[in-house]
């Protein structure tokens, strides 16, 4: 069998990049299978993603990186490259409210997300999921204060290490990660929260909602940054409501948007779709 392999890099545009790097893969004996690229005109920067097949079974991944080297070193390109078969070890956060966490667990049972959950980290003990089949995944209790919030942030990174963490995702984790520990897992920490026209933070967000009168309710997955939920954004959607809709019907339809624009995000980053640009992203089409 053949590899098949996905690569990513961004670069300050000029002219021939496609040209250089299509005929590196060409002279490797490559076939690309799809190439998507983005020109931003406002920073200058070039964006592409490229997904090729071997044509030789014995072409490993080192051997096409040290082969693809020199042409995206000479452009000065962030770069890397990851087989498709290639799986992301994830690590999932998540406090009492379980939605999202129980989404993610199915569509990874299912093979809709490529990846394997190495465990789970919570805020609160295992009894708080006991209607959840969590299985034999590692389940690790950090309960925060403001005391123990140094310490558990020390042992949540000894876990990532442990377990070579490739992502981590805040599935409805209700506790806000620290500047230095946000900094730490930089381009590999997805966060889901609400989203609304106007925006609403605090307490019983869809309550508030509800009292303004909102026509339209949504949910963002973003990347953690130092600023709270202000990290460069991923995926997005939104939902219609009216004057019909209770508070708990809300609930119930912010909810629905949270799983999927979860699920979205963490498969666009699985499947090397997302390119951070400064404080945005491109994101190339599934």
């Amino acid at each position: 069998m053949t590899h098949s392999y996905v690569l990513t890099f961004s670069c300050v545009d000029e002219r021939g990049i496609v040209s250089a790097v299509s005929t590196a893969l060409l002279q490797l004996g490559c076939t690309i299978t799809d190439a998507q690229h983005f020109d931003d005109q406002l920073t200058g920067r070039f964006f592409s993603r490229i997904q090729f097949d071997t044509v030789r079974v014995d072409l490993e991944k080192s051997e096409v990186a040290a082969g693809l080297s020199p042409v995206l070193t000479s452009f000065d390109a962030t770069w890397a490259i990851r087989g498709t078969e290639e799986r992301m070890r994830v690590l999932i956060m998540a406090s009492k409210l379980d939605h999202c966490l129980v989404d993610l667990l199915y569509r990874w049972r299912t093979g809709e997300l490529a990846m394997d959950v190495v465990g789970i980290v919570s805020n609160h003990p295992r009894e708080v999921y006991q209607n959840i089949d969590l299985g034999d995944l590692p389940f690790h209790h950090l309960p925060v204060t403001k005391d123990t919030k140094a310490e558990q942030e020390s042992k949540l990174l000894g876990i990532v290490e442990e377990y070579h963490v490739d992502l981590v995702v805040l599935a409805r984790y209700m506790q806000i990660l620290s500047d230095d520990l946000s900094a730490k897992l930089a381009g590999k920490c997805i966060n889901i929260h609400h989203s609304f026209l106007p925006g609403f933070k605090g307490a019983k967000p869809y309550h508030q909602a509800h009292a303004r009168g909102v026509k339209l309710i949504g949910a963002t997955a973003h990347y953690v940054t130092g600023d709270l939920d202000e990290g460069p954004i991923i995926v997005q959607d939104v939902e219609p409501v009216s004057h019909r809709d209770t508070p708990d019907q809300l609930v119930r339809k912010g909810r629905d948007i949270e799983r999927r624009v979860l699920a979205s995000a963490v498969h666009h980053h699985l499947t090397g779709r997302v390119l951070t640009n400064g404080s945005t992203t491109v994101v190339f089409a599934d």
